[in-house]
């Protein structure tokens, strides 16, 4: 049996639980639009062809925010082509996904469905075959009330009301040589700039997401965020941070730390923001979009698609459609602990992608919907996690990794909400075979009982959920959890991610 501790000072706040946190991501790409969340003729279908029951789910779920339509599809879109009449709306081949793109779900399809679902829209637009002009348009087209060429169609195409998006990516990966019309880093940043200070003359509140690296191990990480933010920081409020893991040769206990290379991916994009801002004398602060984040089995993907035929041009083909165990749940709990951890600078996140492709919410064509065993602490941190991120102080046993040194056995954040005084704590026990025993001191916070208590674990780390088994994998009510005079004891399961939320002591 492991033993570790655990303290919080409400005194001391990282920051602000940010509901951006919470986003996802809706490419086109494989199923995740067509027969993911949108599907005429499905038997749950409404009169828009939205899924009802993938919509029960995404509330469930908690989503704030979704970024669309891209990744890397939107380096060769025309958003012009998903708007108007469906019989009028051109069939295109895209070259990101190799498959064919109907645009029978375009812009106006996905504003209808945001504000259903009282979602926040993320809009990126195409910097790699794309830039100035085209940006501007479908700015002009979502954004301005009516009285012009492009607002007027918008009125004409049955929304009278502006889409009034205020959040926009500027491309996609624009470091990535899998990108169309990929850039260096000078180029990019002076491309992004002038169409940042294009669209603010245009509209003067938005809130602009440059491209970071499009991960820690590209070969530029670091020297690309210094260049393009030397060109952009005047006129951006965001970098943009993606990050993908998977469990490698076996090797459970790297992949339960995989929270480690997050924490100093941030802590590193932090810094090179800073440094930036200090040598130009700039007192603004750069916050992070972390809006690409999940677990991804990218090396199988990669090998599935060297022996892929190449001149299949199909609509929505089956790709990526990873099935996620138990210890890919824990990953993702345990990442979300990273995410809420820097709160002070990653105010957006958004984990790719929503529906079928490496994603929460599976569905079959004609058929369920049902939910992946990473949809769990997703939904329970985002219904949980409210008021005050709280600096969490941890005195944990540690074990050695192949992939990344010596990390701790737990992981864990605390949040607070002044309003109700309720408490929620997070933790995951890293530990492949040995429960841990968890003391919480939580006594500044006053806490006076144990509301709800549930873990996410199982005897096999590898169980799964399917659509003939949707509820194998499902957190339960955690054993052996106790509060007594302002200190938590629990006792954690070997692979496991649990929440604990607790009521105040007058509540």
């Amino acid at each position: 049996m492991l033993n570790a501790s655990l303290h919080v000072d409400p005194a001391d706040p990282v920051a602000p639980v940010h509901r951006r946190t919470f986003g996802s991501f809706v490419e086109h790409m494989g199923r995740c639009v067509y027969t993911g969340i949108y599907e005429p003729g499905h038997p749950a279908a409404d009169p828009h062809g939205f899924r009802r029951d993938v919509a029960d789910l995404v509330r469930e779920l908690g989503v704030s925010t979704v970024r669309y339509p891209g990744g890397n599809f939107v380096s060769g879109y025309k958003w012009e082509d998903g708007v108007g009449p469906r019989e009028q709306r051109p069939v295109r081949r895209d070259l990101a996904w190799h498959s064919i793109e109907t645009n029978q779900f375009g812009l106006d399809e996905f504003m209808t469905w945001c504000r259903d679902l009282g979602i926040e829209p993320m809009m990126a637009v195409n910097l790699g075959t794309r830039g100035l002009a085209e940006a501007l348009d479908l700015l002009e087209y979502c954004n301005h009330p009516d009285g012009t060429h492009l607002s007027d169609q918008r009125v004409a195409n049955g929304h009278p009301a502006p889409h009034d998006i205020r959040m926009w990516c500027l491309g996609n990966e624009m470091d990535g040589p899998w990108q169309i019309g990929n850039l260096d880093a000078r180029s990019y940043g002076r491309k992004a700039a002038q169409v940042a200070r294009a669209m603010k003359t245009a509209d003067r509140d938005l809130e602009l997401v440059v491209c970071g690296s499009s991960g820690s191990s590209m070969p530029t990480f670091g020297e690309w965020e210094a260049t393009v933010l030397e060109e952009t920081y005047d006129s951006v409020e965001y970098v943009s941070l993606h990050a993908y893991y998977e469990e490698h040769d076996g090797d459970l206990g790297s992949f339960l730390a995989s929270a480690t290379d997050m924490d100093a991916f941030i802590d590193s994009v932090t810094a090179t923001a800073d440094a930036v801002g200090a040598r130009l004398r700039n007192p603004k602060r750069i916050q992070l979009s972390f809006d690409e984040w999940n677990v991804w089995y990218l090396s199988r993907h990669q090998a599935e698609a060297a022996v892929q035929p190449t001149d299949d041009w199909r609509v929505a083909p089956r790709v990526i459609e990873d099935q996620y165990n138990v210890a890919d749940a824990v990953v993702v709990g345990n990442l979300l602990i990273s995410l809420l951890r820097h709160s002070d600078r990653v105010t957006a996140a958004s984990q790719a992608q929503l529906a079928n492709v490496i994603a929460p919410i599976m569905t079959e064509p004609g058929g369920p919907a049902w939910r992946q065993s990473i949809f769990h602490p997703f939904a329970l941190t985002a219904r949980a996690a409210r008021g005050q991120v709280l600096r969490t102080r941890l005195s944990t046993p540690e074990y050695a990794t192949e992939r990344h040194g010596t990390v701790p056995a737990l992981d864990a954040v605390v949040t607070h909400d002044d309003q109700d005084g309720s408490t929620s704590l997070f933790v995951v026990n890293r530990s492949t075979d040995q429960h841990l025993t968890l003391d919480a001191d939580l006594s500044a916070v006053a806490p006076g009982a144990v509301t709800d208590a549930q873990t996410l674990s199982d005897e096999d780390p590898y169980a799964a959920n399917t659509m003939d088994a949707p509820d194998r994998v499902v957190p339960r009510p955690a054993k052996d959890v106790r509060l007594a005079d302002g200190r938590l004891t629990a006792v954690l399961p070997p692979v496991s991610w649990s929440v604990i939320t607790l009521s105040p002591a007058n509540g």
